[in-house]
């Protein structure tokens, strides 16, 4: 079973910056689409941006400048650099990808990381 791992979130005065990683926890066949979404308290999950397998990025409009989505197919991880951070940006953040894990798997299976937690302080 195909794991996705989140790492990098944490507590930061607004204004400042995190960088947040995602990658699988064991060997995969290929990963096609990653992204990322959030979820803060009282709040539906929404987008925050995604990245293509060669590398087209789309986002939020609340992140656009802000944010930069990319990833490192070698090392099958994907990044959030998270810039001049806002309070109202505190949330949990998950990583979610289309994997296959073995090259008979005819479609990709679409998985979501356990989040982690990022807070921004006034």
């Amino acid at each position: 079973q195909v794991q996705l791992v989140e790492s990098g979130g944490g507590l930061v005065q607004a204004g400042g910056s995190l960088r947040l990683s995602c990658a699988p926890s064991g060997s995969v066949f290929s990963i096609n689409a990653m992204g990322w979404y959030r979820q803060a308290p009282g709040k539906q999950r929404e987008l925050v941006g995604t990245i293509t397998s060669g590398g087209a990025t789309n986002y939020a409009d609340s992140v656009k400048g802000r944010f930069t989505i990319s990833r490192d197919n070698a090392k099958n991880t994907v990044y959030l650099q998270m810039n001049s951070l806002k309070p109202e940006d505190t949330a949990v953040y998950y990583c979610n990808a289309d994997i296959k894990y073995a090259p008979f798997n005819r479609a990709y299976t679409n998985y979501w990381g356990p989040g982690t937690q990022v807070t921004v302080s006034a």
